[in-house]
């Protein structure tokens, strides 16, 4: 029996469901076909003005983002496909808080649809930090498919997974 690393929080049933595509060699196929764009989002500049422009449309009241870039250093091993964080500083006499989101570099050649995901995961933690009801709802809010996509992405993960193993 194939180990799900990526999906191993998920019903048995859909576990299963992946397993049957792996044996039958077909998961390459479901991911293909269902995400067959890709995005020609590959530089950092790129990328910081693909999330200004995701937050502009639905975050508007949440604190500007300074930096948004991949990180080659950032994947899977790491427990992380993005990162959000909030790097304090003295300037003057104030304290300046520059917000900052990194997301992993395999997203430069991930279809269109698992960067969006990413992207509005990392600007929800904007406005709310856990992953609780508020920040899925969130989430939903920015992308109506966000927990299919979520899904999805972690299926990629396995197919990419598989392929790095032959």
């Amino acid at each position: 029996m194939v180990h799900l690393k990526y999906l191993q929080h998920y019903p048995a049933a859909l576990q299963s469901q992946v397993r049957q595509l792996i044996t039958e060699n077909r998961l390459e196929q479901y991911i293909t076909q269902r995400y067959a764009e890709p995005h020609f989002v590959q530089t950092d500049k790129a990328l910081f003005q693909y999330a200004s422009d995701l937050k502009q449309s639905h975050l508007r009241t949440a604190p500007p983002l300074d930096k948004v870039h991949y990180d080659s250093k950032l994947d899977m091993t790491h427990h992380a496909l993005g990162l959000n964080t909030a790097i304090s500083r003295v300037q003057g006499g104030k304290l300046k808080a520059k917000k900052e989101i990194r997301i992993a570099a395999l997203f430069k050649a991930a279809p269109a649809s698992f960067l969006r995901m990413i992207v509005v995961h990392e600007l929800a933690h904007l406005k709310v930090r856990n992953h609780d009801k508020a920040f899925f709802k969130l989430c939903e809010y920015m992308e109506p498919d966000y927990h299919q996509l979520e899904f999805d992405l972690r299926v990629y993960l396995e197919w990419q997974s598989l392929k790095n193993r032959i």
